[in-house]
């Protein structure tokens, strides 16, 4: 059957509850989940007698649920809020098990934990809930779980097949924080491995891979919230999210696998732009978030390993299709090394630039991996875009400001079109080494400046490779050019063109005081749609709409 998916609602107010039920029918859900550990206590009776009123409000929340629902009372031994009896939990669920059809859940769910706990426990919840298999249909089903906010427990496996083995247990749910994206991997192994329906979930910033591609391995259900502050654990996605951008239900067992490695990648707009484009060309695939951090206090090597021992799992995993990745601040050099040391193609930009943003793995009908190659489109993100707007570049004299990778990308990109590089840098000995190994490489003339001559340089392109501008970033109102002191030497106006690698915000600091001088701009949502397109055709042998991206993009970046 296919994945549902399920919002889970916390309850704190009945009206507000059956709302948010209503909601999650309208936006897609298959379910719901009634998490009603902050309003029931433990007290089954009212002081006067008679129900008490939070289990008469959680009795009608479950008859006027518009969508198939679980109700699940969580303990804080596993996350939840409620640390009241066992027995009074359970006797709770036994009132609502015990309902006619049509007001009782469809699904209970409570931790192996407590189920194991004691045989008096267990042959409660048995009373209230259907056996897995039994026919008779009236009763929910029971869902056995259990939830590890530290990481991986040691006794996962065991603890799983304990799941498995209770006649009574209908789904196995499993949800530990994820502590790397090779988390994720153990997951879909278990599912399947499953000998019953399961859900298998990673928790956290790493775990997004396990609730994206839970159709891929068969999970039977997976979490998204409706809004992010309604999120019920960390990492969790929200329904829209789910269902829009990363085109859940089109997920299945043959549906290959993109993704942005980098850390940080939250904010990325890459899944954005890749997955709107599988989905115009009717290609299977879903891009996503791969987060890869460096190891803190650790050394370049330190990162490298790491980044080496990840990327790789990934890529020879014989089950998760995984067919390329967009590769961003810290791993773009790592990924060339990666590539000489495993005999990946590299393409003569990257190679030149010596870092790479793109990885392609092509395999054979049995999911072995028959080739592998990186590429670097930063270059044609920068180069195309100026080009289109001045022509040809033989024979200019531009500035690269900034010698950090999208520094290198530019020099190198610049030279090799035929314009005379200039490359300033604050740290004078950065630039000088990088214009020697661009030099080498063969990108043509690019030659270091130190930082406080810019204001005499006299060509009319300029480009900024720096963060200086970026929204969040460590300078965010900064110009990083000296618009004011070139003016007034006769270096700047109307013949400058003014290319800002920066693209959150749309329109920096740099390209208002440039287009206040009569310059003419380009912004970096440019280079970032360009870069997106050439990496989109390497994957899937088509062109995407670039009119579009940029829409996407810029839409996306609007101010509310």
């Amino acid at each position: 059957m296919p994945t549902l998916l399920c919002v889970p609602i916390t309850v704190h107010d009945e009206d507000q509850a059956a709302t948010d039920a209503r909601s999650a029918k309208e936006g897609g859900a298959d379910l719901v989940e009634f998490r009603i550990d902050e309003l029931f206590s433990g007290d089954l009776e009212a002081p006067a007698g008679g129900p008490h009123p939070a289990v008469l409000a959680i009795e009608r929340l479950v008859a006027g649920s518009p969508l198939p629902c679980i109700v699940t009372c969580r303990s804080s031994a596993e996350g939840g809020a409620y640390d009241g009896d066992d027995d009074a939990r359970v006797s709770l669920y036994e009132r609502l098990g015990t309902r006619e059809p049509g007001k009782a859940p469809t699904y209970l769910d409570i931790e192996l934990a407590a189920y194991a706990r004691s045989a008096n426990l267990k042959q409660k919840v048995n009373l209230a809930v259907r056996h897995a298999g039994q026919q008779r249909d009236v009763g929910p089903s029971l869902i056995l779980s259990m939830h590890d906010f530290t990481g991986r427990p040691n006794d996962l496996t065991r603890r799983v097949l304990a799941m498995q083995s209770e006649p009574a247990c209908a789904v196995a749910k499993v949800a530990i924080k994820a502590r790397s994206l090779r988390d994720n991997l153990e997951l879909f192994e278990m599912l399947r491995a499953r000998s019953t329906p399961m859900i298998a979930l990673g928790m956290g910033e790493f775990g997004l891979l396990s609730r994206v591609l839970a159709p891929k391995f068969g999970g039977f259900l997976t979490f998204a919230s409706l809004r992010p502050a309604a999120a019920t654990a960390p990492g969790q996605p929200t329904a829209a999210e789910l269902l829009g951008l990363y085109r859940f239900r089109s997920i299945g067992a043959r549906t290959k696998v993109y993704g942005i490695i980098g850390w940080p990648v939250t904010q990325s707009k890459s899944p954005l732009l890749h997955n709107a484009a599988f989905g115009e060309m009717g290609h299977d695939g879903v891009y996503l978030p791969l987060p890869i951090p460096t190891p803190e206090g650790g050394t370049t090597d330190d990162a490298y390993l790491l980044f080496k021992a990840t990327l790789l799992e990934l890529v020879h995993d014989p089950h998760l299709d995984f067919a390329g990745a967009s590769v961003t601040i810290p791993h773009k050099e790592n990924l060339v090394r990666l590539a000489r040391e495993q005999g990946w193609a590299i393409d003569n930009v990257a190679a030149g630039v010596g870092a790479a943003n793109t990885l392609v793995i092509e395999r054979d009908d049995a999911g072995a991996v028959r080739s592998a190659r990186v590429m670097n489109t930063d270059v044609a993100g920068i180069v195309d875009p100026l080009k289109k707007e001045i022509g040809s570049l033989a024979g200019e004299r531009a500035a690269v400001i900034g010698a950090g990778g999208a520094g290198r990308a530019a020099a190198f990109g610049l030279a090799r079109a035929g314009a005379a590089v200039d490359l300033f840098n604050r740290d004078l000995a950065r630039a000088e080494v990088v214009a020697e190994e661009l030099r080498a490489a063969g990108a043509g003339s690019v030659k270091a400046m130190p930082m406080n001559t810019l204001a005499d340089y006299a060509g009319r392109v300029m480009v900024h490779c720096t963060p200086v501008g970026m929204k969040g970033g460590p300078d965010p109102n900064g110009c990083p050019i000296p618009i004011e002191e070139m003016a007034s030497r006769g270096n700047f106006g109307p013949g400058s063109i003014v290319f800002d690698t920066v693209y959150n915000p749309v329109h920096t600091p740099l390209l208002a005081r440039s287009g206040e001088r009569g310059a003419r701009t380009i912004d970096g949502v440019r280079m970032f749609v360009r870069q997106a397109a050439v990496q989109s055709h390497a994957w899937t042998g088509r062109w995407p709409d670039e009119a579009r991206f940029d829409r996407l993009v810029r839409e996306s970046l609007a101010e509310p």
